[in-house]
């Protein structure tokens, strides 16, 4: 579903050199690593928003740099879900009509499941600027599952909520890619949230090493 390998780079210092990563359909994987360790660039060039210094990505046998702007856009609508660290909803607007955008762009449907999972029926109406950050962010959690992706790449996931909220949403991820043949690469600086995934790895020292499990 997904490798990357030797995969390397630099800002005005080196990040990480020769990261080789797979990704298998089910599997659900971590990476922990200190603040500044490269762990959110690192999921980005995964998740094609970052071209890596040097290396290679290929997802769903795809060799993502011999592609055109259209075709990985493609992929990015269709196949990937991406849970970034900020919300990026639209502040204006309902929860229930952030998720139909997202819909609509992917030809999908609303799952109410998904909803009601997360524990966000009762916010679906309300403008997203009369909620908690909490809440956002599980509307924002509900807008990927939503497009109904074949990857997600969550980013801090639940570094705003509290301890039951933040279990809640990994099982809730869990359970969508045990039933959707999909998989999770999750980036976290929780330890008690990382062990949900079948594997865990640290990003240090410029490099990322199986951590647990």
């Amino acid at each position: 579903m997904l490798q990357a390998s030797n995969i390397s780079h630099a800002f005005d210092y080196q990040l990480f050199s020769n990261i080789d990563f797979t990704l298998k359909t089910h599997e659900s994987k971590a990476i922990l690593g200190r603040s500044g360790s490269g762990k959110s660039t690192l999921l980005h060039i995964l998740s094609t928003f970052i071209k890596p210094n040097s290396g290679d990505v290929r997802l769903f046998n795809r060799d993502i740099y011999s592609l055109d702007e259209s075709e990985i856009e493609h992929i990015r609508r269709y196949d990937l879900g991406i849970i970034f660290q900020a919300h990026y909803l639209f502040k204006g607007m309902t929860a229930l009509e952030n998720l139909e955008i997202a819909t609509i762009l992917a030809e999908t449907n609303i799952d109410k499941s998904i909803i009601e999972k997360l524990e966000i029926s009762d916010n679906i109406y309300q403008k997203i600027g009369d909620l908690s950050g909490g809440q956002q962010q599980r509307v924002s959690i509900a807008r990927v599952l939503s497009k109904k992706p074949k990857i997600i790449f969550a980013d801090e996931p639940t570094g705003n909520l509290d301890k039951e909220t933040a279990k809640l949403v990994m099982e809730v991820l869990l359970d969508y890619i045990k039933n959707n043949s999909a998989s999770l690469v999750l980036v976290t600086h929780d330890e008690t949230m990382a062990k949900f995934c079948d594997k865990c790895y640290l990003l240090e020292n410029q490099k990322l090493n199986k951590y647990f499990k």
